[in-house]
C-alpha cells in the first residue's frame, strides 16, 4: 500500500513530512500494537536511495530481530521529472488561483500488507500455559489467547447455546441473526461450553454471549470477554447497545 503525496515545492516539505509520521503512528496505535514492539529508525545518508532526502522506517520486533514495517520517504521530484523525460509529456501542475506551473514533489507512505498481517497475528498471539480456567487443579493443556483489538477482530460476537436442544437453541440461532445486522457473528452449538470459549479465544472474538435455560424465563444472556474472561449478565433486548458500547472502548 504506497502513497504519492504530491506538494508544492515551495511548501514546507519538513512540516508534511512530520504530520505523515504523527499519522502512520496513529495507525499503527489504532491497531491495538505494543508500543514496545515498535520503533523508528531514520536512514543514515550513506544509506539513503539516491532519490530520497529523507528516508524513515517504522521497525517492529519480529522473533527474527527488528525489521522494517512501513516506510516514509521524501522523494523530491524525481519521480515526475523522470516520468516527464520518457515520455515526452508536460507533468507541471498548474495552480488555478496564481496560474504557477511546478513539478509537484512527493512524500511517500508504505504500507506493508502483508507485514502488518504478521504484526497483527505476533502482536496478538498467546499461550498460556496450564490453561486460563482456575476451577480444577488437574493438569491442563496450554490454551491459544489471540488478543487481537476489537477493531481488527474478524469475528466480533460469538452466539453459545448452552445445548443444542430446542427450544434454547432456536432463541440462540433467533439472537445470532439479529446482531448479524451490525457484526460478523460465530454461531457455535457444538462440544462443552467451555471447549467454545476456547475456540473464540484461539480465533479473537472479543466476546461470547451465552444463551442458557434461564434466558428463557428471564431473558437474559451471559456475555464474556475474552481478554478479562469476566462474566455479566444482560437483557436481550439491551444486548445490541451493550456489544456496540464495548466494542468502541
Amino acid at each position: 500500500m504506497e502513497i504519492e503525496y504530491f506538494i508544492n515545492p515551495k511548501d514546507n516539505w519538513e512540516k508534511v513530512f512530520a504530520l505523515w509520521k504523527k499519522e502512520m503512528a496513529m495507525w499503527i496505535a489504532n491497531l491495538g500494537i505494543a508500543k514496545k514492539n515498535i520503533r523508528v529508525r531514520e536512514h543514515a545518508r550513506e544509506e539513503l536511495s539516491h532519490y530520497s532526502k529523507k528516508t524513515i522506517d517504522f521497525e517492529y520486533a519480529f522473533p527474527f530481530g527488528w525489521k522494517e514495517l512501513y516506510g516514509l520517504a521524501y522523494r523530491t521530484d524525481f519521480d515526475l521529472q523522470n516520468h516527464a523525460r520518457e515520455s515526452g509529456e508536460d507533468l507541471r501542475y498548474i495552480d488555478t488561483v496564481s496560474g504557477e506551473k511546478y513539478i509537484p514533489h512527493v512524500i511517500e507512505p508504505t504500507f506493508g500488507v502483508d507485514r502488518t498481517v504478521l504484526m497483527l497475528l505476533l502482536d496478538a498471539y498467546e499461550e498460556v500455559e496450564g490453561g486460563r480456567t482456575t476451577t480444577t487443579k488437574s493438569a491442563k493443556e496450554a490454551e491459544v489467547v489471540l488478543r487481537l483489538n476489537k477493531r481488527v477482530a474478524p469475528i466480533k460476537v460469538a452466539v453459545l447455546p448452552l445445548s443444542k436442544k430446542e427450544p434454547l437453541a432456536n432463541k440462540a440461532r433467533e439472537l445470532a441473526q439479529n446482531l448479524c445486522a451490525r457484526w460478523t457473528v460465530q454461531y457455535d452449538e457444538t462440544g462443552s461450553i467451555g471447549k467454545r470459549y476456547r475456540r473464540q479465544d484461539e480465533i479473537g472474538t472479543p466476546y461470547c454471549v451465552t444463551v442458557d435455560f434461564e434466558s428463557l424465563e428471564d431473558t437474559k444472556v451471559t456475555i464474556r470477554d475474552r481478554d478479562t474472561m469476566e462474566q455479566e449478565r444482560v437483557g436481550i433486548d439491551e444486548l445490541e447497545s451493550y456489544i456496540g458500547e464495548k466494542l468502541e472502548q
